[in-house]
């Protein structure tokens, strides 16, 4: 556009904004975001963002068409409970070379992660994993049993 020397610019016209303005402006409000959205992400901080996990001692009823010998893993759970001529007793099911979920098998438990073998009683098989899978403490309360997943008991222990 251009303009005509005879004509005057009106003092209501806005006076045109330097580049070195309205380059510090825009460098003030990505601040002034930056800010205000970080204020959102601390707000967020005291409430925790994971799920509460389950307790450790938990009541299971054993299915009565369960077969002495074969494993029962309650749902949601990393416990493998059995029941033979002996008595009743559980397995953690979490590999102890990494930590892998082991999974039953006809033989024992199988590690999907790095290939460890368990016998059914927890024994390792074959490695890499440097120890058996450890026995849980169980106790009878009624029809149903407590395991308790926190204390490991010696293995071999029934009740």
């Amino acid at each position: 556009m251009t303009t005509n020397p005879s004509e005057k610019q009106s003092r209501f016209d806005p006076e045109p904004m330097p580049r070195r303005d309205f380059l510090g402006l825009a460098a003030l409000g990505s601040m002034a975001a930056a800010f205000i959205l970080s204020i959102f992400g601390m707000l967020k901080l005291p409430k925790a963002a994971v799920s509460a996990s389950p307790a450790k001692k938990f009541s299971v009823a054993l299915p009565d068409t369960l077969v002495e010998g074969e494993p029962f893993v309650p749902p949601g759970r990393n416990v493998a409970v059995f029941r033979d001529g002996e008595g009743v007793f559980a397995i953690s099911t979490i590999c102890t070379h990494l930590g892998c979920i082991v999974k039953a098998g006809t033989t024992g438990f199988e590690c999907p992660c790095h290939g460890s073998g368990f016998e059914k009683d927890g024994t390792v098989r074959k490695g890499p994993a440097p120890k058996p899978l450890p026995w849980l403490k169980v106790s009878k309360s009624g029809s149903t049993y407590t395991v308790d997943e926190e204390t490991t008991v010696k293995t071999g222990t029934k009740i």
